[in-house]
């Protein structure tokens, strides 16, 4: 028998298989290999550190991803793990490929770690967290929780003006909503890298941001990494070689969604001191309280030069560091930035119910990837083109997103509820804003929890409460331990299922519930289905 175990031993090593029902020696399980081709049973499931494939967790047969040049438009982390207290990490990108019966990971640049840590997720992620990506202490500000935040781009696209930004700040607080963090997006800049306010769309950019800040607001501005190819700041970055080159020494030109542009180095020391003194001078000169930092995906760096040669995703996550500097920021790329004092969004998403329906289980693997302070995107949606002239609005979409967003660490909206909702549609966004007012002091003590413990504040049932039944539940989520949320995220939906786990839970309604038990509610167009635990 001995022979026999020594010979599978032998074997799972050369061929770096882990059997799951049978694991082997812990220290077969923690040797760092290039590649792990696992074999698990029926009830081990998996959930991958690509934020924007969230709703396909846990993964099934068929997942493919390659994330040493792709972010997927989001946040990636080069970690998962199991509901049974497994996990997978690599200090470089992983490809992850799914069959039948087995799952493939490799580190094609370095090697890949698996550790069997306890029984359950939870248990796997406060290994992760305090092993790779311990809690930093810090939060970013807590307007971006405690109040909604505005931002203008639906509204303005890239007419960004003064003279409309006022126009929709006042429209916030004359329709009864109220002030928060108020994003300015692209364009009102001169050009890319030049960041000083377009003198024509911005004639008193002071005076602006000093009455925004009289009612209430605190005020971003949108930057980006990349710098226009024919103003004048190219020239001078091209000349102090702070740019990135191409293969043949040339300052590289690359393509994104708003043309071909440098891009700023940010291996090289002198860039980022150059890029931060000029976010400094518009915080001294203008009063701007911080940055949505976009861009910064992996795949704008591949094939460049740089002053210290690093990998795609190290020049994302060096771009991520810059923010760690103002309390008041914003991505949408990231790497490798678990447990910072980090505001990340969900990338952009349409006008649409499918969309509606990534958002928790997208959040929910945010959080677990340790991305705690995250935002759902914008309400109804942050895709520009599903709010061009001729689209069409669903006024209960607007609703339900909304709702949805009302009790999650964040709230953004974008689109003006009141130019195109109905008074009924209206007033039914104003109480979810108001809802999230009554639990202002709840979702803070989360947010300031989870900057000590690390710990999502946006969670799954099955992180509090495993082996239940509950993997595969992405219609509800937990804030917190003690508040349940159910909104409704399908259309035409009369009545919706909730799955209320062990414990004595209130209603929305009021209501006294021993769980656990499954419930059948009517939902109207106010109805935002929650539930708070009790002792």
């Amino acid at each position: 028998m001995q022979r026999i175990f020594s010979f599978l031993i032998l074997i799972s090593m050369q061929y770096n298989i882990i059997c799951f029902a049978q694991p082997l020696i812990k220290q077969i399980q923690e040797t760092p290999v290039n590649r792990l081709a696992l074999k698990y049973c029926e009830n081990t499931l998996w959930w991958a550190g690509v934020i924007d494939k969230g709703n396909l967790m846990p993964i099934k047969e068929g997942f493919n991803v390659e994330t040493d040049n792709n972010n997927y438009g989001n946040q990636v982390q080069p970690l998962m793990l199991s509901n049974n207290g497994e996990l997978i990490w690599s200090d470089d990108p992983l490809s992850i490929f799914c069959t039948k019966d087995s799952l493939i990971v490799e580190s094609k640049m370095g090697s890949v770690i698996y550790k069997k840590i306890g029984d359950n997720l939870k248990q796997a992620f406060q290994f992760a967290s305090k092993a790779y990506f311990p809690a930093s202490g810090r939060m970013p500000d807590k307007l971006l929780f405690s109040n909604p935040q505005y931002n203008t781009w639906i509204e303005l696209k890239y007419d960004q003006n003064q003279k409309d930004i006022l126009h929709y700040a006042n429209a916030i607080i004359s329709n009864g909503m109220p002030p928060g963090v108020l994003m300015i997006d692209d364009n009102w800049q001169e050009d890319y890298g030049k960041l000083n306010f377009h003198p024509g769309r911005f004639p008193s950019p002071k005076l602006m941001i000093d009455s925004l800040h009289s009612k209430g607001f605190k005020v971003m501005l949108w930057v980006c990494p990349f710098v226009s190819a024919d103003c004048d700041v190219y020239r001078y970055l091209e000349k102090n070689n702070l740019l990135l080159k191409d293969s043949i020494g040339n300052t590289a030109i690359v393509r994104w969604w708003n043309g071909a542009s440098g891009l700023l180095d940010f291996t090289n020391p002198k860039s980022v001191k150059w890029f931060k003194g000029q976010l400094d001078f518009l915080v001294n000169e203008y009063h701007v309280d911080g940055f949505k930092f976009d861009a910064g995906d992996f795949h704008f760096y591949k094939n460049t030069i740089s002053f210290e040669k690093v990998t795609s995703t190290k020049h994302t996550e060096l771009y991520a560091q810059i923010g760690l500097d103002y309390p008041l920021n914003e991505y949408r790329a990231m790497w490798k930035m678990g447990g910072q004092s980090l505001a990340n969004r969900l990338s952009d998403k349409n006008h649409n119910w499918e969309d509606l329906q990534k958002l928790i289980p997208n959040m929910i693997l945010e959080g677990l990837m340790g991305y705690t302070f995250s935002c759902p995107d914008m309400i109804g949606g942050g895709e520009v083109k599903s709010f061009s002239d001729d689209a069409a609005v669903d006024q209960d979409l607007i609703v339900r997103s909304a709702q949805c967003h009302a009790l999650m660490p964040m709230m953004q909206f974008s689109v003006a509820p009141w130019r195109i909702l109905d008074k009924t549609h209206f007033d039914a966004v104003l109480k979810s804003v108001q809802l999230r007012e009554r639990f202002k002091e709840y979702l803070l003590n989360t947010v300031k929890m989870s900057t000590i413990s690390g710990e999502p504040i946006l969670r799954s049932m099955e992180y509090d409460f495993p082996h239940n039944g509950y993997e595969q539940i992405k219609d509800q989520f937990l804030i917190g331990d003690s508040l349940l949320v159910a909104p409704v995220i399908e259309k035409n939906t009369s009545n919706r299922v909730v799955f209320l786990p062990k414990g004595n839970w209130i209603s929305s309604d009021g209501k006294k519930i021993k769980g656990p038990k499954k419930l059948e509610i009517k939902v109207g167009l106010n109805s935002i289905p929650y539930f708070e635990k009790v002792k």
